[in-house]
């Protein structure tokens, strides 16, 4: 690696007025899990990188009176594997997390950074999408919330600009809302996914009111699939009504090849999947399961 600046602000002010708009090479840092991976491979060479880990205020979980949560963008992904509050409100992120990496991973990767880096390969976005979640977002003129499915535009690529931080990140209530994260990999357990969908549905019985389906992985960044969507209102789940919500799915996404598989082999991947994490989330009696 390069020689670069490591700098520690202690506050949020001071972390904003080290950052660069000007300069792609300055970054901000949280745990630095997948930067340091960028910059092992010689794929990224900084020449700042501002640490964000002595700010006060910007990790924990908070749940609200009206059941939704707040959750500090510093805090470590093990940090909601272990919230009781986390598992009341969206036992799925729960369940993403045992299969996120590793242990030493999720130890020191932050929520926040989970977020930002903008790779279409990570568990949490596709589940945040599902679930209706934004970011509070602080730049030096004052603050803006972003839903994560607006903030996620591209290919590592985000709604951020060069002289904003993510502060927080909301989760709205749930209510009776179901939800499912398949992820699915070619190699180990905990690998890279070669396609991750996640599942959130308002359904009475087996008959669905309404579906938000996510895909990643297999594209270029997390998305909604709304054809999928649109295919599952106000059906009843039987084999037919998954296979037209899959085939609708497959038929949307831009799926892009990789390592990790074809677009071919993705897309049915995806045809397959999406009537399995419906399923999976028909299954959950309720959001506190």
């Amino acid at each position: 690696m390069t020689p670069f600046e490591l700098l520690e602000p202690v506050s949020v002010k001071e972390a904003l007025g080290l950052l660069d708009p000007d300069d792609p090479s300055v970054r901000p840092v949280g745990g630095g899990t997948a930067l340091m991976l960028m910059m092992k491979a010689g794929v990224f060479r900084p020449t700042r990188l501002i640490s964000l880990r002595r700010i006060g205020g910007l990790s924990g979980i908070k749940a609200g009176r009206d059941g939704g949560l707040t959750i500090g963008a510093m805090t470590p992904l093990a940090a909601l594997e272990h919230s009781a509050d986390v598992a009341r409100v969206a036992p799925v992120i729960t369940r993403a997390m045992r299969r996120l990496s590793n242990v030493r991973v999720r130890n020191v990767a932050t929520v926040g950074g989970a977020i930002a880096h903008g790779d279409p390969h990570m568990d949490l976005p596709p589940v945040l999408i599902a679930l209706g979640a934004s970011v509070t977002v602080i730049n030096p003129t004052g603050e803006r919330t972003i839903k994560v499915e607006d903030l996620l535009t591209g290919y590592y690529e985000t709604a951020l600009e060069k002289n904003e931080l993510i502060a927080e990140l909301t989760i709205p209530a749930q209510g009776a809302r179901r939800a499912a994260y398949i992820k699915f990999t070619a190699g180990s357990f905990e690998d890279w996914p070669a396609l991750g969908i996640a599942v959130s549905l308002d359904a009475d019985g087996d008959t669905v009111r309404s579906a938000t389906v996510v895909a990643s992985a297999a594209t270029a960044k997390a998305v909604r699939l709304t054809g999928a969507e649109a295919a599952l209102a106000g059906v009843r789940i039987d084999d037919k009504a998954l296979a037209r919500a899959g085939d609708a799915g497959a038929q949307e996404a831009e799926v892009i090849s990789d390592v990790r598989g074809s677009a071919p082999y993705k897309r049915e991947l995806i045809r397959v999947h999406v009537g399995r994490a419906v399923r999976q989330a028909l299954a959950q009696n309720g959001a506190t399961h």
